[in-house]
């Protein structure tokens, strides 16, 4: 197949991307929870503990994903995180804030893999499967799409309402939106198994077995490695560019007469539109950037990604807010030419069966990372500064990256 064949169940993973990326409270996460006395240790602590129950739940939600039905996984997954989006909206306490992350970690535990196993199975339906670095290129770019628009309507309804909390609220219609989206899959993409409670435990035990045979092989080790460790640190790191857009803002001499949060809130708003734009049109250049080095590339992307987090960290620190801005950015492009290259290595070296099995484990191990990431950076920003927290966490995993590294690397 020379092109893509755009059609209906295209446009529905395409919507999917776009409804699940309309979090309009992920502009503002980070500085929502500023706002409520949350200290960064305590954020660190709060984003770790969202990992730990991702981490304890992601192996068996992706098993429960394969062996009962990966629609029925989803509709779990976004129930989850309306209950959470509710918990956020209420809450005034360290300890109500918990119970959120924990609900929220729960939704992504349920979530993560299983959809890209679909698209990945639907492909090799339609006998697609040559197009999947293409394709899933192209329906992540709806998901960035769906960012950058967030991002805008966010903005705007800081500007409306003046305060931070109203989002959780608004985040919950796109989400009941994709919950009723999903349910409209056709049946062969749910993959169930469970026609008897005895076949079904037999189902569970042998995926579970299949996968541990599948993870003891380097290659696929490897790929599982270089996915989880870019991603773990882009996800640490994100929320950390929400300060720094408040101080670009401040310096930009328009809606003056405004309230600050009012004026903070659209311009921030605005700036991660057009960043989600840059993100999206990414995602569209995977299967270029694939081609190129194809043997070094998720190495080298590796590298570069990592350059740009210690120019980031640098340009803080000297207080060169737009500079770092812009390498700011350049993290979250390089993890949007990433994701689908390696999304569609790891499934050339893995059984479609059980992708979503497998993208769990390349999750948990993400997760792992993400939480030590978040308490390191955490601490260090509350003690030494966000500028010096990116350059020591960043620098440290570029050393390491390297070490573990030679040119004999094939991913």
């Amino acid at each position: 197949m020379d092109r893509l064949v755009k059609n209906k169940q295209y446009y529905k993973f395409c919507f999917y991307g776009f409804l699940k990326n309309l979090r309009f409270f992920d502009a503002f996460f980070l500085l929502f929870l500023l706002s409520k006395g949350i200290s960064y240790t305590e954020i660190g602590i709060l984003y770790a503990l969202r990992e730990i129950v991702i981490n304890v739940f992601e192996i068996p939600s992706g098993i429960f994903a394969d062996t009962y039905g990966r629609k029925n996984s989803l509709v779990i997954s976004f129930l989850l995180y309306i209950i959470s989006f509710l918990a956020f909206y209420i809450s005034n306490s360290f300890w109500v804030f918990f119970i959120a992350f924990v609900l929220y970690g729960l939704g992504d535990a349920f979530r993560s893999g299983t959809h890209k196993a679909m698209i990945m199975d639907y492909l090799k339906l339609k006998q697609w499967y040559s197009q999947k670095i293409n394709y899933y290129g192209h329906t992540r770019a709806c998901s960035q799409k769906g960012s950058a628009i967030s991002s805008l309507v966010a903005g705007l309804i800081v500007f409306y309402y003046g305060s931070y909390y109203n989002i959780f609220l608004f985040s919950i219609i796109p989400y009941l939106l994709n919950l009723i989206l999903i349910l409209s899959y056709p049946k062969e993409l749910n993959q169930t198994t469970n026609e008897s409670e005895q076949k079904t435990h037999l189902k569970m035990g042998d995926t579970f077995k299949t996968l541990l045979k599948i993870v003891k092989q380097p290659n696929v080790l490897r790929i599982l490695n270089s996915s989880a460790m870019y991603t773990a640190y882009q996800k640490s790191v994100k929320d950390y560019i929400q300060p720094l857009m408040l101080n670009v803002v401040i310096l930009i001499p328009i809606l003056t007469s405004y309230e600050s949060e009012k004026k903070n809130g659209l311009l921030i708003g605005i700036i991660y539109f057009i960043l989600y734009l840059i993100t999206s049109r990414s995602s569209q250049l995977a299967s270029k950037v694939s081609n190129f080095r194809k043997n070094r590339i998720t190495y080298l992307t590796l590298v570069v990604g990592f350059i740009f987090g210690i120019l980031t960290g640098m340009f803080y620190f000297k207080e060169l807010w737009l500079f770092s801005l812009i390498a700011f950015v350049g993290i979250y492009s390089i993890e949007s030419i990433r994701k689908p290259i390696l999304t569609g290595v790891l499934a050339d070296n893995v059984p479609n069966e059980i992708l979503a099995s497998a993208i769990s484990v390349q999750s948990l191990w993400r997760t792992i990372i993400t939480a030590v990431l978040a308490l390191s950076l955490g601490l260090i920003a509350d003690y030494f500064g966000i500028g010096m927290a990116f350059v020591t966490v960043t620098t440290v995993l570029l050393l390491a990256t390297i070490f573990f590294n030679s040119n004999k690397v094939s991913v």
